[in-house]
């Protein structure tokens, strides 16, 4: 028998939100599975920008100087 359950994490422990049949004591196997939540506007990139999180400026100036690279190691193509 098999249920799906619904919690939070603290730490080692795991709050359900919604009550179990099973008596209290009932030794379980548990397989954590984290579930999509919504993030608020902007947040999924400050979370992958990683450093740059904090500083727009210095990634534009990054990414500034990639193109140009990028630019300079291009082959020239002759119509």
């Amino acid at each position: 028998m098999s249920h799906t359950f619904h919690g939070i994490i603290h730490g080692k422990t795991i709050e359900l939100t919604e009550a179990t049949p099973l008596p209290d004591g009932q030794e379980v196997a548990v397989t954590v599975t984290p579930t999509a939540r919504k993030l608020p506007p902007g947040e999924g990139i400050r979370r992958t920008a990683g450093a740059w999180a904090e500083d727009g400026a210095e990634l534009d100036r990054y990414l500034e100087w990639t193109r140009q690279q990028r630019k300079a190691s291009r082959r020239r193509i002759d119509p």
